[in-house]
């Protein structure tokens, strides 16, 4: 080399084309999208659950005032009607029983045996209080007017769903 050539290039600037520009953004909003989405699963790991089955609330030992959805079936024979609206009854799982105290009007499809998700605060000692009170209903549910429209057109197959669920009956307030 001699001084009058002049000296190459170092690094040559290399222009992106569009296509390479358009990957690379697209490449970084995914990867931001991914980091954000990994950020809110991670900040919602304990609401992620429906709901806790009694059994699951015990295991997990959780403190008093802890606010959660319990779920599970109404005990049978539990359900009491209290003054006003107050009604206490328990949820089982068939291996551990929550008592429930919940203040207001029960769903039309709630009754014992049947499956609940109820929404409130864990007390401690067995004891859960319910802000509200959502009733499931099993796989063979079918609305009235659906049954009906069956019945009309030859269609309804008898013993396949009960359009007409029984309400719990109330019971005596015993103290």
């Amino acid at each position: 080399m001699t001084a009058a050539e002049p000296l190459p290039p170092i690094a040559a600037k290399r222009r992106w084309t569009r296509k390479q520009r358009r990957l690379a953004l697209i490449a970084a909003a995914g990867f931001v999208l991914c980091l954000a989405a990994g950020l809110v699963l991670v900040a919602m790991r304990d609401t992620i659950v429906f709901f806790y089955g009694p059994t699951e609330i015990v295991e997990k030992g959780l403190a008093p005032g802890t606010r959660m959805r319990l779920g599970g079936l109404v005990e049978t024979g539990s359900v009491v009607r209290g003054p006003g609206q107050r009604v206490v009854f328990a949820i089982t799982d068939s291996k551990t029983t929550l008592n429930v105290t919940y203040q207001g009007l029960l769903p039309d499809l709630f009754r014992e045996g049947q499956g609940v998700v109820t929404e409130g605060v864990f007390e401690g000692a067995g004891r859960f209080r319910a802000d509200s009170v959502l009733a499931k209903h099993d796989e063979t549910y079918m609305p009235r007017e659906v049954a009906d429209t069956l019945k009309k057109q030859g269609h309804w197959q008898p013993g396949a769903t009960s359009p007409n669920p029984s309400p719990v009956t109330p019971s005596p307030v015993t103290k």
